[in-house]
């Protein structure tokens, strides 16, 4: 018998995959629209992840693959561009849930954080900035660019997160599925290699 928390879980997750919105707000829209209470017990991003996985085996097993592989060469081509300040990939790009509808996440750790922003004005970079949440709670500065994805020609929103160096040493510890949460470009080479 499904719980709410299920329910919640995969309509979140089919407006994961077919809006690409984020797992927080996704959640929200989906207790409304299914006319909960909004205190209502959310699901865990685990929950919705796993809803995500299974809406794209059974609805976009044919499309899915291909677009996440070209979000990944973006992601790389902007990992090599911005190597000195240690980029690491994270989000569904990483985990491998993305779609042509979703964001690029950066994070990078920079000696110097202003170094980062001052590397796009050099080249020339149009970018927007924003405050966002950290991956420990606290608020960051996120660049945001808009670049064309040359595989499927679309518009995709490409953001660097930028940290601070010493957050780099907590950045790696492994979550509570023993998954790394980010990686950073050997180890996306070697995911990739590991899908060919």
């Amino acid at each position: 018998m499904n719980t709410v928390q299920d329910e919640i879980a995969a309509t979140a997750a089919r407006m994961v995959v077919e809006e690409g919105l984020e797992y927080g707000p996704a959640k929200r829209r989906a207790v409304k629209q299914l006319g909960l209470n909004a205190r209502a017990q959310l699901p865990s991003n685990d929950q919705v992840e796993d809803g995500v996985r299974e809406y794209l085996d059974l609805f976009c097993a044919d499309t899915q693959p291909a677009e996440l592989a070209a979000l990944r060469e973006l992601a790389m081509v902007w990992m090599v561009r911005m190597a000195a300040f240690r980029p690491h990939l994270t989000g569904a790009v990483w985990r491998g849930t993305a779609t042509a509808l979703s964001d690029v996440y950066l994070q990078l750790f920079c000696d110097d954080t202003k170094s980062a922003e001052i590397s796009l004005i050099d080249h020339g970079v149009r970018y927007e900035v924003s405050t966002v949440q950290g991956f420990q709670g606290e608020a960051v500065d996120a660049l945001s660019i808009l670049r064309t994805c040359p595989s499927f020609q679309q518009k995709v929103l490409v953001h660097l997160m930028i940290y601070d160096l010493d957050d780099l040493r907590g950045a790696l510890k492994p979550d509570a599925k023993g998954r790394s949460p980010r990686g950073d470009l050997p180890a996306l080479r070697a995911l990739m290699e590991s899908l060919r």
